[in-house]
């Protein structure tokens, strides 16, 4: 067996792949630089780290369950009211996740409420942090189907507990049973101070007692929990699909009305009607 067979050999059995795609460039690179030992050692742990890390991002962003792919790169600050940059930035450094805060969403369908839900929880992706994208409508249901089942705990624990971000999208698109309310008050009491969760709505808070039933208790003892420690958005302006649709000519001019001037003041932290 040559030399270059043991090298590959080794690096399955250590399961190096990176590794044993590029020694030989690195071994060539360190011989033409005159590289020192440990130099050579560094590059070839680096280049092993970086790939595991990369297969890590891989894995973690299919376990996340993104509907599609959003960055931050791609939104556009200019067509939306209220989105304050500097905030997003902010928030795209992650201490959020790290101090188990929330980050509340609001606006009318289309202005980029799931854009930046996504776009956040990619960008934790890529901080390998794990993450979990569903709907509300999803959610329920899967909480429903463990409760009929009697994995309920199993289904909290696995589902709802393990993501460090978890991401609830399109509250209040239909009002739940007292059932649901209950479920969904269970979801947000277990990681209250324990985890970091994002969620969209469509509705202003005062409301969200029509989505939980017109359970006012459950109401306010689910916004209670969201809202302490939390970075609320509150989104206006056009729909981007209604843009889109109107610059492709699929929309009459006169049905489309243009956003007004763009709010510079942070709504980070205002209060919400």
């Amino acid at each position: 067996m040559t030399l270059n067979e043991q090298i590959e050999k080794l690096c399955r059995e250590l399961k190096l792949p990176v590794l044993s795609k590029r020694y030989h460039e690195l071994g060539t690179l360190a011989a033409k630089e005159n590289w020192q030992y440990a130099e050579f050692l560094f590059e070839v742990l680096k280049c092993e780290a970086e790939g595991k890390a990369e297969r890590s991002r891989s894995v973690l962003t299919k376990l996340a369950g993104f509907p599609t792919i959003k960055t931050l790169e791609q939104f556009d600050y200019d067509f939306t009211v209220g989105v304050n940059r500097r905030q997003i930035e902010e928030l795209a450094n992650l201490g959020f996740i790290k101090r188990h805060e929330n980050i509340i969403l609001l606006g009318q369908s289309g202005v980029g409420k799931t854009h930046l839900a996504i776009a956040l929880a990619y960008q934790a992706v890529q901080h390998r942090y794990k993450v979990r994208f569903t709907t509300t409508a999803d959610l329920l249901m899967q909480l429903s189907n463990a409760k009929k089942q009697k994995r309920y705990e199993q289904f909290i624990k696995q589902t709802v507990m393990a993501p460090t971000l978890l991401v609830i999208d399109e509250i209040g698109y239909f009002p739940m049973s007292k059932e649901d309310a209950h479920h969904f008050f269970q979801v947000i009491s277990k990681r209250y101070e324990r985890g970091a969760t994002i969620v969209t709505s469509n509705l202003v808070f005062s409301q969200w007692a029509g989505v939980f039933a017109n359970d006012k208790v459950v109401t306010t003892a689910i916004l209670d929990r969201l809202l302490h420690h939390s970075h609320i958005i509150n989104i206006q302006g056009n729909s981007y699909r209604l843009k889109e649709k109107k610059e492709a000519g699929l929309l009459d001019s006169d049905n489309y009305k243009t956003k007004g001037k763009k709010r510079s003041a942070d709504n980070s932290d205002g209060p919400v009607a």
